[in-house]
């Protein structure tokens, strides 16, 4: 079984930074692209950023320049530099990755979610 546990949010001030990480764990042969979305009540997820297993990186233009994904594959964990944070960035902040697994002989590929971290800015 394989679990995404998220910690890192809070209530920020406009203007401060926030620091999320997500760590997986579990049966987990290899952990390929990982990222975070948001949804805030009443809208859809949307992408916040991704990184492959290689390093690259995809952010949407509404956190370009203020926020930065990375990841530590030795722990399988992915973390979110939140900067210059402004009270539209409210919201749920959910981890994402493509994860393999292995059971028997037998390969699986599937995304799974993390539980969702609240992130609240405001003064």
């Amino acid at each position: 079984q394989v679990q995404l546990m998220e910690s890192g949010g809070g209530l920020v001030q406009p203007g401060g930074s926030l620091r999320l990480s997500c760590a997986a764990s579990g049966s987990i042969f290899s952990v390929n692209a990982m990222g975070w979305y948001r949804r805030a009540p009443g809208k859809q997820r949307e992408l916040v950023a991704t990184i492959t297993s290689g390093g690259s990186t995809n952010y949407a233009d509404s956190v370009k320049g203020r926020f930065t994904i990375s990841r530590d594959n030795a722990k399988n964990t992915v973390y979110l530099q939140m900067n210059s944070l402004k009270p539209e960035d409210t919201d749920v902040y959910y981890c994402n990755a493509d994860i393999r697994t292995l059971r028997g002989a037998y390969f699986f590929n599937n995304k799974y979610w993390g539980q969702g971290t609240q992130v609240t800015v405001s003064s």
